[in-house]
């Protein structure tokens, strides 16, 4: 039976999947707004920072107010109806909900909810990519002691490319790489607020009109948000970052398989089972032919010449041998998607992607000189831009995570392009970000057997 149709067969039977969102952003706002079209599934609660904005959001997307006007969260569970609310902590304890998403974006947040999921036993979904690169194989190792399924969200480009990875091993293909597409220049490193709206090239009639946050959208252009979200496909798919950091080749959808190859087979590749982000700009500004912005990939390889005769006769595009391939989807549409999720929990109790090994990490790297008592100001700002690199290179440099970049004043003055270390920031050690972080330090370290860290 299909996810939907046992969604309609719980709904049938008035026992709906219950469930409670954390943010009302942009896609928890895309998420709300097919949410009361699935049969089977409730939408009890609702919380945001601002109730006010995410009544806002509600409207905005559709649902009359009548929708979200109860007092509790029983009363919205009795009335089909849904709770607003700020209080994060009461919405994960509540008996009336099942599942908790939380699409919030802060690493400090994230970490809080899902330890509380656990506490209350409730399964998370998590779009907050920004929290499970920074903390992931920790929390899906407390989410498996609790008995509850972490999941990756559906619509994000990371659950996209675990099921296109999970598809290819699957039907016993070795992935070869897998990873998305964005655009990028080099320059765009060096980018902040000040400047990004002119990368993206919006005008200020575009931007005063329209929902911009220049911190975020910075975010995805200077490559933190890919460095995060291949972060999160390395761990949850036993895939490795390239020991440097992404490369973002130009590349279109019919060459997938040529440049994403290894270099002894004329690729770029280091090594096979790779994670990398293709851009939609050659680099000199040009447009990549058919270019994959907005979707993901994989590249495999066929074991035998005859699977490579059956990859020619079905008409998949390969390199000039025949022995690479790819197969991509060429969109994502984040939030819309997210139902995907929750469903695949409650009806098959499987996540869709979830975190395992730490293979790979987002370290905070200097976009300029820094002086000695500036304050960090996390991804997207103008201070610092994530990296992703091999875990065992991130501990051995004692890197600070960029999850954790934020807020923390510079003991000593940092030059442009290097790692900002753990010993190079004033933070304090109790706060549970900080404290979760370095614990999951310490028990990778132990089992990768590396030597123990001084902790400053």
């Amino acid at each position: 039976m299909s996810m939907f149709a046992k969604l309609k067969h719980r709904a049938s039977e008035g026992r709906p999947v219950r469930v409670g969102l954390i943010g009302a952003g942009k896609f928890g706002a895309m998420f709300l707004s097919q949410a009361w079209r699935i049969p089977g599934l409730h939408p009890v609660g609702v919380c945001d920072l601002s109730p006010a904005g995410a009544r806002a959001a509600m409207r905005r997307v559709g649902w009359p107010d009548e929708r979200f006007g109860a007092a509790s969260f029983e009363e919205a569970a009795r009335k089909a109806a849904t709770y607003v609310t700020d209080d994060a902590a009461a919405l994960i304890a509540s008996p009336f909900i099942d599942i908790v998403i939380d699409a919030t974006g802060s690493p400090a947040a994230g970490i809080r909810h899902v330890l509380a999921a656990c506490a209350h036993a409730k399964h998370v979904v998590m779009v907050n990519v920004e929290a499970d690169a920074l903390a992931g194989p920790l929390l899906a190792r407390r989410a498996a002691e609790a008995g509850i399924v972490y999941s990756m969200a559906s619509g994000d480009q990371p659950a996209l490319i675990a099921e296109l990875v999970d598809w290819a091993r699957t039907i016993g293909l070795d992935v070869v790489c897998a990873g998305k597409g964005t655009k990028y220049l080099p320059v765009y490193h060096r980018s902040t607020p000040d400047t990004v709206w002119g990368h993206y090239g919006f005008s200020a009639e575009q931007v005063a009109g329209g929902d911009f946050n220049p911190q975020m959208f910075n975010s995805f252009l200077d490559g933190t948000k890919s460095a995060l979200e291949m972060a999160a496909v390395a761990n949850a798919c036993d895939l490795d970052p390239p020991e440097d950091g992404l490369t973002f080749p130009p590349c279109g959808v019919d060459d997938l398989p040529t440049v994403l190859r290894p270099v002894g087979d004329g690729g770029l590749l280091a090594r096979k089972g790779a994670v990398e982000v293709v851009s939609s700009l050659e680099r000199d500004g040009r447009p990549v032919f058919r270019d994959l912005r907005w979707g993901v990939y994989a590249v495999f390889e066929a074991p035998t010449p005859y699977v490579r005769d059956c990859f020619r006769q079905y008409g998949l595009r390969t390199d000039a041998s025949g022995r690479y391939a790819a197969t991509y989807k060429p969109y994502h549409l984040i939030g819309l998607e997210l139902g995907t999720s929750v469903a695949s929990i409650a009806t098959r109790g499987e996540p869709t992607g979830t975190t395992g090994d730490w293979r790979g990490d987002v370290i905070a790297i200097a976009k300029r000189d820094l002086r000695a008592g500036e304050v960090l100001d996390g991804e997207g700002g103008y201070t610092v831009f994530g990296k992703l690199v091999p875990t065992e290179r991130s501990l051995a440099l004692g890197a600070l995570p960029i999850g954790l970049a934020h807020g923390l004043p510079l003991r000593d003055a940092v030059p442009a392009d290097r790692p900002i270390r753990w010993s190079d920031v004033v933070f304090d050690a109790r706060a549970q970000a900080v404290a979760f972080r370095r614990e999951m330090e310490d028990v990778f370290r132990g089992e990768m057997g590396l030597a123990r860290a001084a902790h400053p």
